[in-house]
């Protein structure tokens, strides 16, 4: 059991910091305390509880030891167990116990976690010491877990547009002295929705490249078991605030002025575009949201980046961020469980290999296993509209989501999915299904050219799979969709069909839903 900077084998207090808490601004951290031992852990229990992206694994690790050893440099005393530590009984309350005895400690503290299990987890740790416990907050988010459901109240649809206005108006982000919106509206949504054709460039990826060989041969050894390629010895990821820092700087000055036009396009080139990168270093409090606010808002006032740039970052973590944080504290437990269609179809093999023929899936699995990332339009628009229209399972689906990407932790990966990509909530979170036929891929990309499959194909041997399944989809929900004012033109469409056509469509998607591994 590795500890160093102890004075002696005795600490009055132990601080515990999770793989997701590491925020060298944290008020416990303003003093040094030689009665204060901070205590991180690698354990099996974190590593288990779905099948994790290696990379996710991989660089969780690396910025806990780099934390830990930022935390001993500034004086601080640190216990950290590593994987293949003999002493490590891989889960949390089994070591806890073990270390509270070994420091002969009187009180634990631990930072409120993010995530429901293991809330509930020390919840029922603490009712069980002598020792007195207390939970802090993680002083990272801009808003308390309550706060949203307080915001929204007994309103059957939380729609997160509210709240984003409530956010900027409270903070006095993007808003004049009266609280009216700078540029005199509030969403420029509208304009952030152009396809990418390859000019301007994708910016240069500056982020640094880590050897973490050994590490990954020790998380191997120790027989954790994992998906994607590990890229050990060169990894992208942030490992420390400074870092992060530098990533943060990189994006302000090459990404947000064109992040704006080009959020939501896809490229079977590109996989980065415009996009910041910054969820990861954000998740694991690397960064604080306010601080990457703060600096989008500056470019624009300082005019090194246009305001539906900017706008469009900030919504999307003084908005989205905070808001879907909110939905999964009010809905947990139970939330993950929703599946208001009643889907069941397992996850295609694909999904763990990317060896699908349709291009844009194929490009965005992929990615997803090689980097342990995707943007929001492929996890939303591709994967999750695929599965969507296929019927498959979304709680097998929330596993996949929450294993695969690198910057998933529960509390904002399950209302994404669950609630935005898979309308499994019924509705609470997002006001229609993200689902589409091929044209839209085909719009907003360039993978159909190089598809086997032909995007203006309904039907055939040929046709693309996403139109028979979008129009079945369609047919199939009219009872509980067709009311819905933001889908009153398909449901138009579809009721222009002649029958012969819509009995068609609806063989074509029975046979892919049948041969979902052969697609």
């Amino acid at each position: 059991m590795a500890i160093s900077g102890t004075r002696d084998d005795s600490a009055a207090c132990l601080r515990l910091v999770l793989g997701d808490q590491l925020n060298l601004e944290h008020p416990w951290l303003s003093e040094q305390r030689d009665d204060v031992v901070y205590v991180l852990m690698e354990i099996r229990q974190e590593t288990d509880y779905v099948l994790h992206h290696a990379q996710k694994i991989l660089a969780i690790f690396a910025a806990m030891r780099r934390f830990a050893s930022q935390l001993r440099e500034a004086g601080h005393r640190v216990c950290y167990l590593a994987i293949d530590d003999p002493l490590n009984r891989q889960s949390l309350p089994d070591n806890l116990s073990a270390l509270l005895q070994r420091y002969a400690a009187e009180a634990l503290e631990y930072q409120a976690p993010d995530e429901w299990r293991l809330d509930q987890q020390l919840r029922g740790y603490a009712a069980q010491q002598t020792i007195a416990v207390r939970c802090v907050d993680s002083a990272h988010f801009l808003t308390t877990r309550e706060e949203v459901a307080e915001f929204f109240g007994n309103r059957p649809q939380w729609t997160m547009e509210a709240f984003y206005r409530y956010m900027r108006q409270r903070h006095g982000v993007l808003v004049e002295p009266d609280g009216s919106p700078v540029g005199g509206r509030w969403n420029f949504d509208a304009e952030n929705r152009k396809p990418w054709r390859g000019d301007p460039p994708e910016p240069p990826d500056l982020r640094p490249r880590h050897d973490l060989s050994a590490l990954w041969q020790a998380i191997a050894q120790a027989g954790v078991a994992s998906v994607g390629d590990p890229q050990a010895d060169a990894l992208r990821w942030p490992l420390d605030r400074s870092e992060a820092l530098q990533q943060l700087d990189a994006f302000i000055e090459h990404g947000l002025p064109t992040f704006g036009d080009y959020q939501d396009a896809i490229s079977a080139q590109a996989s980065r575009l415009f996009h910041s990168l910054l969820s990861f270093a954000l998740n694991v409090k690397m960064l604080s949201p306010w601080e990457v606010i703060a600096r989008a808002q500056q470019a624009g006032q300082q005019g090194l980046a246009p305001l539906a740039s900017v706008e469009g970052f900030i919504r999307q973590i003084l908005g989205w961020r905070e808001y879907v944080r909110g939905v999964y504290w009010a809905r947990m437990p139970g939330y993950e469980h929703s599946n208001a269609f009643g889907h069941g179809r397992p996850l295609p093999e694909w999904f763990w290999t990317g060896n699908t023929r349709m291009a844009c899936v194929r490009a965005a699995i992929g990615r997803s296993l090689v980097n342990a990332n995707a943007h929001h339009i492929e996890r939303l628009m591709v994967i999750g509209n695929f599965a969507l229209l296929a019927g498959l399972d979304p709680h097998a689906l929330h596993q996949w989501y929450l294993g695969v990407y690198i910057d998933a932790f529960e509390w904002v990966e399950l209302p994404n999915t669950v609630g935005m990509s898979q309308f499994a909530d019924g509705g609470l979170l997002a006001t229609k299904p993200y689902i589409s036929a091929a044209a839209y891929l085909h719009r907003m990309g360039n993978h159909c050219g190089r598809c086997p499959y032909r995007q203006d194909q309904p039907t055939g041997p040929r046709a693309c799979p996403f139109n028979a399944l979008y129009w079945d989809f369609l047919a199939r929900n009219a009872d509980a969709l067709s009311g819905n004012p933001r889908l009153d033109m398909p449901y138009r469409q579809l009721a222009r069909m002649p029958a012969s056509r819509r009995d068609a469509l609806a063989q074509q998607a029975d046979a892919l839903r049948r041969n979902l591994d052969a697609l």
